[in-house]
């Protein structure tokens, strides 16, 4: 009897470890849902939902020619109108381009055909004019439309209003492409990586400015204007077998000074005390614990 509970708890504990072997949670439906909801249990690359005013949506989409499941998700802030940040995950079946870029000229789409509204974000939150024309700022993709490149559908949600940011074309075209090339170079070493990105909405020392098209204001005016973070960042955590590494990046997109990605390089917890977000908060305590403090230099020496 004591052999047969202890073979019990070893596979519960096995299973708890291997979570998010590439399919492990790949078969989940899509939608929204208030507050974080159920949709972010056990899913490793989830954090800790603000909630209050945050929806949590789950896309699902073809990832390759025969895998259906979770493509992104995101927490969207209904008062903002901003994402807080998208998550998603990374493994070899999913990596690499076989479609092209989602582009189109048709304008009835939504507000326009390139960045469309949310399909699945309520109607009473969506954007009834595109904020980031003629702002000055990118539509800065989140889960990066060349991380979905191997499905037309699953590249097509990336281009969605709440997987943007607003970002300097400067630094969207230069150190952010950089960092996510980089991330997508890891993939090749671990079975998985568990990846949560996104920008500062939450103080007003960290927002740059609320924009409109050319509209350019210190506070919000309505749910058309947007904030501006003035920081960016990624969290980044990669299991091979029952082992997991962690590291993060923090980025200030008005005055970074250097185009070595190493050089904005921190540890989850550090990530942490910057955002205010619980980062892989999903891990069983033990592992969390481990790759949140881990030393910087041994941090830098097994990723970079």
């Amino acid at each position: 009897m004591k052999k047969h509970l202890f073979l019990i708890a070893l596979l519960a504990i096995v299973a708890v470890l291997t979570t998010g072997c590439g399919s492990d949670d790949n078969n989940d439906g899509g939608g929204s849902t208030g507050g974080g909801g159920s949709l972010n249990s056990g899913k490793l690359e989830f954090p800790a939902p603000k909630g209050g005013t945050s929806v949590i949506i789950t896309h699902t989409a073809l990832l390759n020619n025969s895998l259906t499941g979770t493509n992104y998700s995101v927490e969207w802030d209904t008062e903002k109108s901003s994402q807080r940040w998208s998550c998603y995950k990374m493994f070899s079946a999913i990596a690499g381009s076989t479609v092209p870029r989602y582009y189109t000229t048709d304008k009835t789409l939504s507000i326009n055909g390139q960045y469309p509204n949310d399909i699945d974000l309520d109607a009473a939150y969506r954007f009834t004019i595109d904020p980031y024309w003629s702002s000055g700022y990118d539509h800065g993709h989140i889960c990066p439309s060349a991380d979905r490149q191997r499905s037309t559908d699953a590249n097509k949600q990336t281009f969605y209003m709440t997987n943007m940011q607003p970002q300097n074309n400067e630094f969207n075209a230069g150190i952010w492409a950089t960092m996510e090339l980089t991330v997508r170079n890891w993939t090749s070493k671990f079975d998985t990586l568990y990846v949560c990105k996104g920008g500062t909405i939450d103080s007003d020392q960290n927002i740059i400015e609320y924009v409109c098209n050319k509209s350019h204001q210190k506070t919000r005016v309505n749910k058309d204007h947007i904030p501006v973070p003035r920081f960016f960042f990624m969290a980044v955590l990669g299991r091979y077998k029952n082992t997991f590494r962690a590291t993060g990046f923090w980025i200030n997109q008005e005055a970074y000074y250097s185009n070595s990605v190493k050089s904005y390089a921190v540890t989850i917890g550090e990530l942490q005390d910057l955002t205010g977000i619980n980062f892989f908060h999903n891990l069983p305590d033990d592992i969390e614990s481990q790759v949140e403090n881990v030393t910087r230099a041994k941090m830098l020496t097994e990723w970079y």
